[in-house]
């Protein structure tokens, strides 16, 4: 063949591809350039000995590495149309390439060393092995010649693996040819692989301690570390036996590496993949070898000498690789010991809980979150959470979680080690805190696993935890806080501790009456912290919060000792009306109103929970009740609601239906008297009348502080809480025989069923008119005109909230300094909040009506006809993020709980038209 074309074309060809390349060349020169080189390697029948002649050494990189793509290019493209000659010679050329057209291996070019095994796999994947049967041993011939061939050699098997295994990317016959031949001769592959390990490895530590070899020990560490990426690519597949033979060789190898720095975290990749294998029971056996005494010396050594280091990047990887590798280990041991296995627990298990200890107690937060699901897995299994040796680090482990708990290291701040930390792991003190609460939320499960082996160390921890913040003075800022007015913070350095141990003693209790029996529960210790929390005080409303935690955490002691529940219900009456005294006049902040909210709900929580041990208080609980209401202005609505709402709880305990319907029509009598009232059916029957009355038509001037019907719309929220409230917990006693007695059982089903009725069944039905009417009237707000008629200001008040936008896009909340600010809501946030809950209770109310009223709802006359006329109007107009709640909290439970025998006269007429959309 005449070179002198092929001499004048690889000119033209530089010259396009250094246009190409060329930051000062312009656009149109460079997309010239490109369409020249592509057509030359579409069309031009002397690819070949262009690209091996723009491949030579002597060339640039970029020509080089563009000469080795045409290469690429014909494999892919053209062999099948090439003679068998053509294709003989190419193989030669680029296996010479290999052999002596690359530079020195510390020098080449790392994209010229991947386009070159590109090539070989490509053709080794078109001819191996029925064209080609002596790859194998060209490969190994090729690997004598130097440091260079053998991690080009390397290479080639790791991409080959890849092609062929991982990513699969060649017709299937072909795929299984390659892989049976791969799976054939992996010893022959595996002892090459281990033995260029060896020797490389070798020939590295004696040459990095001469400063005169410091070149040559370079190329073997570069050799190594190849040869351990390229084991990565086949661990994960091969048989088992492979990775086992000749005693294990390989992992004690790698093992070895571990305190190897250049090479450990390529060593701590492949021992990673050994041990997260799946499979057979019988094969991974041979892996508890990592748990003898030379694996675990070295695992440990390797870990302190990398976490002595300090915080090193390089070193913090390989720290997170070894700590995966101690949790994977960890599974394989719950795996493979259990009763029916002949697998012992090993001798060193004490060593390795030690060694995962000190991960769980490392600086970062990241590599203690990284322990917990292993924790988990030991405590929770069988035959290893009775042993001796697990028990005994029990102790240590919750004496860490009181330390993990602490909510420290945000990465903007430098108040501890794990703030270094952090700022490798976290963008933001949002990604932060986002990852926070679910590693905090794993360590209370596995903390509640960790006490159902042993509860009573547990309490004894949490009680005294408590004891001592219960003892410490707050934040000398927050004493002085005169100058701030308000200073506290989920940032000061009490509250995170009281948060700490609050989530700590609530996770420690609750296992601790599951798992002791009644004679062995510690009452008079439970007693004694619950007296200690109920005598502190504090004007700081997070630190309230926590005490309201608390007292609701041990509040199981008291039905031991009942005589403590009047203190109990005084301090969370004298909560629910907590307040800052400089708020008087500004509105109140978040986190006061997270007090008073979190007052409420501790005290539904307890009439909930344990309605017989406060039914002997009813009255004294009904009385402070009755005064907290006496005062409009007292409470937010809300408030009221759910104070009622434990009330209704414990009427549930008189288990005679028509003292209960007493109390419920007494309990009910104000928002009867309100809801009925001409005024109020005459707003929630017409529309117009309603925007006027809650003050939608308004043009506010000063949209923070003016608000001329917020009084009005709370009495319509005030009265469909209410009602909702009472709807919800007003129940028939839970057994048939009481039922009966109490007069709450009114037939039977003709499959004999009983047929209840519920004590509040009078009034709400009494009520119900009037809440259809103002389901309809809020439906026909949609209406064009009716939006038409909104003013200015509240032009927006229909539009989605924020935080309900933040929901659907899954953006985290802000960062909350903001527990310390009174919350400022504009008139048009808090008309759109008005609308939304209203919007959302009313269907709620009508959701809960059939499976708490049952026949006493069914039966109501023409009542398809009235949902129709009401929930289903106007459906046009109404945007899909109002229908969706529609259709999750009514709808669907409407038809869930209605009999069979009014499918018929109530869910076909509904569901009818709501199908037509």
């Amino acid at each position: 063949m005449s070179w002198d074309p092929v001499n004048t074309l690889c000119e033209q060809l530089v010259k396009a591809v250094t246009a190409m390349m060329d930051p000062a060349s312009t656009q149109r020169y460079r997309l010239e350039a490109l369409k020249f080189c592509e057509e030359f390697k579409e069309k031009s029948p002397v690819c070949v000995p262009c690209g091996l002649k723009l491949a030579e050494k002597s060339q640039t990189a970029i020509v080089r590495h563009f000469g080795l793509q045409i290469l690429e290019h014909v494999v892919k493209f053209r062999w099948n149309t090439m003679g068998r000659f053509d294709k003989v010679f190419l193989k030669n050329k680029v296996m010479e390439l290999i052999s002596n057209g690359t530079q020195n291996i510390l020098e080449e070019e790392s994209h010229i060393k991947d386009v070159l095994s590109r090539i070989v796999v490509e053709m080794i994947k078109r001819e191996w092995p029925q064209h080609w049967p002596d790859l194998l041993k060209e490969l190994d011939t090729l690997s004598e010649e130097g440091e260079t061939q053998t991690e080009l050699v390397m290479f080639i098997l790791l991409r080959l693996a890849e092609d062929v295994v991982t990513f699969q990317t060649l017709p299937v016959q072909r795929r299984r040819d390659i892989q049976q031949t791969l799976s054939q001769n992996m010893e022959k592959i595996f002892s090459f692989l281990l033995n260029a390990l060896q020797q490389n490895v070798n020939k590295y530590r004696c040459a990095k301690i001469d400063a005169a070899q410091e070149s040559k020990a370079q190329a073997n560490c570069r050799v190594g570390i190849a040869a351990l990426n390229t084991l990565a690519g086949y661990i994960d597949w091969v048989a088992m036996n492979h990775i086992t033979a000749d005693n294990c060789k390989l992992l004690e190898m790698l093992c070895l590496l571990l305190n190897e720095p250049e090479l450990q975290i390529g060593a701590a990749e492949c021992l990673l993949i050994v041990v997260s294998r799946k499979g057979k029971l019988e094969d991974r056996k041979p892996l508890m070898v990592l748990f003898g005494d030379v694996a675990m010396h070295y695992i440990l050594s390797a870990a302190q000498t990398a976490d002595g280091e300090g915080l090193v990047e390089k070193q913090y990887v390989f720290l997170k690789r070894l700590c995966q590798v101690l949790c994977s280990l960890g599974s394989q041991l719950c795996a493979l010991v259990g009763p029916d296995s002949d697998v012992e627990i090993p001798v060193n298990l004490g060593k390795y809980l030690e060694s995962f200890l000190a991960f769980t107690t490392h600086p970062s937060q990241f590599l203690r979150s990284s322990t917990q699901i292993t924790w988990g897995a030991l405590f929770r299994h069988e035959v290893l959470s009775r042993d001796p040796v697990l028990l005994a680090i029990i102790p240590s482990y919750l004496r860490a979680c009181m330390t993990n708990l602490v909510k420290l290291g945000f990465p903007s701040k430098t108040e501890c080690p794990s703030c270094e930390y952090s700022r490798f792991d976290f963008d933001s003190d949002e990604d932060f805190n986002c990852f926070f609460n679910s590693f905090r939320a794993q360590q209370g499960d596995v903390i509640r696993m960790a006490c159902r082996l042993d509860p009573h160390t547990g309490f004894q921890m949490a009680g005294e935890w408590l004891k001592y913040q219960l003892s410490l003075p707050l934040d000398t800022e927050t004493a002085n806080s005169k100058r701030n007015k308000r200073s506290y913070s989920i940032f000061s350095p009490s509250f995170v501790h009281w948060d700490a141990m609050t989530f700590f003693l609530e996770s420690i209790v609750s296992p601790m009456f599951r798992t002791l029996d009644k004679e062995k529960i510690p009452v008079s210790q439970g007693i004694e912290l619950l007296q200690c929390v109920l005598g502190f005080e504090t004007k700081d409303p997070l630190i309230l919060s926590c005490i309201l935690s608390n007292v609701s955490a041990l509040f199981p002691f008291v039905t031991y000792r009942p005589e403590y529940l009047p203190e109990v219900i005084v301090k969370l009456f004298a909560s629910v009306t907590f307040e800052v005294e400089e708020e008087s006049k500004a509105p109140r902040t978040r986190a006061v109103k997270n007090v008073r909210r979190h007052a409420c709900s501790s005290i539904i929580k307890m009439c909930r929970d344990y309605p017989q041990l406060v039914l002997p208080n009813f009255d004294m609980l009904y009385n402070h009740v009755k005064q907290l209401l006496s005062n409009e202005l007292l409470l937010t609505q809300m408030e009221k609601c759910a104070l009622m709402e434990a009330l209704v709880l414990i009427s549930n305990q008189f288990k005679d239906y028509q003292r209960q319907k007493a109390f419920l029509e007494e309990l009910m009598a104000p928002v009867a008297t309100l809801w009925l009232s001409d005024e109020m059916k005459r707003v929630l029957m017409n529309p117009e009348d309603f925007i006027r009355y809650v003050g939608a038509d308004n043009r506010i001037v000063d949209p923070i502080m003016e608000d001329p019907c917020g009084l009005n719309r709370s009495r319509i929220s005030f009265c469909v809480y209410t009602i909702l409230g009472v709807i919800k917990r007003a129940r028939w006693p839970t057994s048939l025989e009481e039922a009966k007695a109490g007069g709450f059982v009114v037939g039977y089903t003709p499959n004999g069923n009983p047929i209840y009725r519920n004590p509040c069944s009078v009034q709400i039905l009494k009520l119900f008119d009037n809440l259809l009417a103002l389901i309809r009237t809020h439906n026909n707000l949609y209406m064009p005109e009716m939006v038409a008629k909104l003013g200015d200001t509240f032009a927006k008040a229909f539009d989605m909230l924020e935080v309900e936008k933040n929901a659907i896009l899954g953006l985290p909340q802000p960062l909350l300094e903001l527990y310390d600010s009174p919350v400022y809501k504009t008139v048009l946030e808090r008309m759109q909040g008005f609308f939304c809950t209203l919007y959302d209770n009313c269907f709620h109310i009508l959701g809960s009506a059939g499976s708490s009223m049952q026949q006493d709802f069914y039966v109501v006359e023409g009542l398809a006809a009235e949902l129709l006329n009401s929930a289903f109007i106007n459906l046009d107009n109404i945007p899909d993020y109002r229908l969706r709640p529609m259709l999750r909290v009514f709808v669907k439970p409407l038809v869930v709980s209605c009999p069979p025998e009014h499918y018929e006269s109530l869910i076909c007429p509904i569901l009818g038209p709501l199908f037509t959309y």
